[in-house]
């Protein structure tokens, strides 16, 4: 066994520092002088404001593939990992707060966060002059992470020329609003933490996003999106956290669409947070993301 192992080891050698360094989970790329990956704060135009925001962009010269990257409510967790994994693997990644939300001025709604995500979309495929040599502008993938899976797939739905959309652990915000109003203003309460002191969205309150959600039910329903959604490939990823039911009956009203993209599910026994399989989360998105048709991450 030893020869063969030197053998493919002096194989990958032989093919230089990039094939021996080319799993974006364990190593570093290679380092690219003349173009290096980098990261970029953006002041990102929606509605008349501009929210925070940070590109991460990939090396090597030219115009990458990029990922929107939708993170959850309040946004705890950002997803920042899946982010440098993904421009290690050749990947721009824009992500940002919400209006309203982490610093960003404007005021914090539901609505709001769809219309960011969806003006974050719009910025992508007509970047701004500063960046708009490295984004390629056809090959955009959108990832939202509970609420961001829930604002991902409304931008993704309304957006056919996407490579493809993947939710992890995606809210079903559209449901809350069937609870009683007691009972919507208590899940509100327990995201925000406003009680506990934490000040991570200034503008708002559980009880008026408890209405919001109750005034937005038949609009907010996964069936709303299915057909949007069936036009570019789906990765529903789900855990142990009480959403993989909604989830699920997301992915099953998507295919059900006539001509359907294809869909793909992957489960997690797990947190909501993945704390104890991010890596195994990174694998998954990376191992869909670069298969999509048109991708070519390198």
């Amino acid at each position: 066994m030893r020869p063969l192992l030197a053998l493919a080891l002096g194989a990958m050698l032989a093919l230089g520092p990039a094939a021996a360094l080319a799993n974006p989970l364990d190593v570093d790329p290679p380092q690219d002088k003349a173009a290096p990956a980098g990261l970029i704060p953006l002041a990102l135009p929606t509605h008349g404001e501009t929210v925070n925001a940070v590109l991460y962009t990939a090396a090597g010269a030219g115009q990458h593939p990029t990922v929107l990257l939708l993170h959850g409510f309040p946004g705890f967790e950002g997803n920042l990992d899946l982010a440098r994994a993904l421009q290690r693997d050749g990947w721009n990644v824009l992500t940002f707060h919400y209006r309203g939300n982490w610093g960003s001025p404007g005021k914090y709604s539901f609505t709001h966060c769809i219309e960011d995500a969806q003006a974050a979309l719009l910025w992508l495929h007509a970047p701004s002059p500063e960046v708009a040599a490295r984004i390629d502008p056809d090959r955009i993938v959108v990832i939202g992470h509970s609420l961001g899976g829930f604002t991902g797939a409304a931008a993704a739905a309304g957006d056919p020329r996407v490579l493809g959309a993947a939710l992890i652990s995606a809210a079903p915000v559209g449901s809350i609003g069937y609870l009683p109003r007691a009972a919507a203003i208590t899940v509100m309460e327990q995201n925000l933490l406003n009680r506990q002191g934490l000040q991570t969205i200034g503008d708002t309150t559980p009880e008026a996003l408890a209405d919001e959600a109750i005034s937005k039910v038949k609009v907010w329903g996964w069936p709303q999106f299915a057909p949007g959604l069936a036009k570019h490939p789906l990765l529903v990823i789900t855990s142990e956290d009480g959403f993989g039911s909604a989830d699920e009956a997301l992915a099953k009203a998507v295919e059900t669409q006539p001509g359907a993209a294809t869909v793909t599910r992957i489960h997690f026994a797990t947190d909501h947070s993945y704390n104890d399989q991010r890596l195994a989360l990174e694998r998954a998105v990376i191992g869909w993301i670069d298969g999509l048709p048109g991708a070519k991450p390198r």
